[in-house]
Formats: C-alpha cells, structure tokens, sequence
C-alpha cells in the first residue's frame, strides 16, 4: 500500500505537457519506424522496451517525480503510434477497425480496473495494482488515439488539419461540461484523456507531413526535435514547482 500518490495534479497545465508529449510520440514513434527506416515491428518492440523500463522506474519511487512520470507518459505515446500503425497498416486491419479492437481493450482495462479498485480515480491512487491499471489504461489509450487519429486524418476526408480541429472541439466541449454539467469527473478526465491522443496524432501528422497532404514539411526530425525542447522546458517548470511545493 502507498500512502502518497505518485502522479501529478489535474491543472490546464497538466492538459498542456499531456498535448505536447503525446504530439513529440507521434512524430517520435514515426521518426524511428518510418524515418530511420527500422519499420513497424521492430520499432514497437524497441520502444515497448522503453515504456518497461520507465514504468518499473516509476513504479518504484514512492513520490510524484516530474522527470520520471513524464518520461512514461511519452514511451506509452511513441510506442503507442508504432504499435497501432503495426496494427493497421503491416498487418493491415485498417485505421477503423485497428480503433474498435482498440476501444474494446481499453474498456475491458476500465472494466477490470473498476471491479478490482471500485474506483477509476486518478487523484487518489495508493495501490501498485491500481498504478499498474491506470499505465495500462494509458497505453491503450495513447495506442487507440494513433489510430484514431490516423482515421480522421486519413479515412475521414478531414485531413490533418481538420481532425485536429474535431478533436480540439470536443475536446472543448469536455472542458465546458467539467465547469458548466454534473457529469462525473472522472467520465470526463478519461474521454478528455483519451482524445488528447488522437489531438496530438492529427498535429504530429500536420507539423510532419509535405505540405501537398496538408502539412507544414517540417519532417519527423525537426518536429520531434522542437516539441522535445518544449517538453524539456515544461518539465523543469513542473519540477522546479514540486520542489517548491515540497519546501513549503
């Protein structure tokens, strides 16, 4: 049992490096399995291997370290988007049912988590079992927002551009509910949760891609490149807030 949670607090802050670090795995994950040639299979074996590594890190510190849950969050967003592309263009499922069989998981995650935990609160995690299903459900969730966004951007007919706009509208939507409804929550943390995926595949796609697909050809290297400093810059800020928060 641990008596302190070890993940950080829900502020638009938190939203903020969450777009940020899943936009730098689409373009990260795209960069090792498309740009340096290394190809889906082998890429989502190499970057699960991360995400192991980081999650048994994180796992094993017993309080919230910026640097580290960070660290997590972005192996599960570069695995994520080798695995779903694995999923729906190697073995060639297709970016609609690659999302379905992927939304299924995710539920089941959810389902089991409920019926073990009773609860799906992120704000009062104290259990290795409940961390364990909350970075499973966030796995999935990272994984199902690649394809997802893929669709949009791909099948849909929206384009890069225009799926990002979709998702950024109902992500706006989610945000007037939490300050304007009743609806739980935790209901609105994880849809939000699971959106910001697909937000953040559409504009890695949109900053990557030539600008004859709708994209501003900034290329998977400089992309990953400028989003990585970004998130290097937000998560100084965060540590140096915790460090002050702990002092106080």
């Amino acid at each position: 049992m641990q008596t302190t949670s070890k993940l950080p607090q829900i502020t638009f802050y938190f939203w903020v490096m969450k777009i940020c670090a899943t936009t730098l795995g689409e373009t990260g994950g795209d960069l090792v399995s498309m740009t340096m040639h290394v190809g889906y299979a082998l890429s989502s074996i190499i970057l699960l291997s991360f995400f192991l590594v980081s999650l048994v890190s994180q796992m094993l510190v017993s309080a919230y370290k910026p640097w580290l849950y960070w660290t997590v969050i972005l192996t599960t967003s570069t695995a994520g988007t080798t695995m779903s592309d694995f999923m729906d263009r190697t073995l060639g499922l297709g970016y609609a049912t690659g999302s379905l069989i992927l939304v299924s998981i995710l539920l089941l995650t959810f389902i089991i988590w409920y019926i073990s935990e009773r609860s799906l609160s992120v704000t009062s995690i104290h259990s290795r079992r409940a961390e364990l299903f909350y970075w499973i459900s966030i796995l999935f969730s990272n994984t199902l927002g690649t394809a997802l966004g893929d669709y949009l951007a791909d099948d849909s007919g929206l384009g890069f551009a225009g799926g990002a706009i979709l998702i950024g509208s109902i992500l706006a939507l989610i945000a007037l509910c939490y300050f304007f409804t009743r609806i739980p929550r935790i209901v609105l943390f994880w849809l939000a949760f699971v959106l910001t995926r697909p937000f953040g595949a559409t504009m890695g796609d949109f900053l990557t891609k030539p600008f004859e697909k709708g994209g501003m050809n900034l290329g998977t290297i400089g992309s990953s490149a400028v989003l990585a400093i970004t998130l290097i810059v937000f998560i100084v800020i965060e540590n140096n807030r915790n460090r002050k928060k702990q002092l106080a």
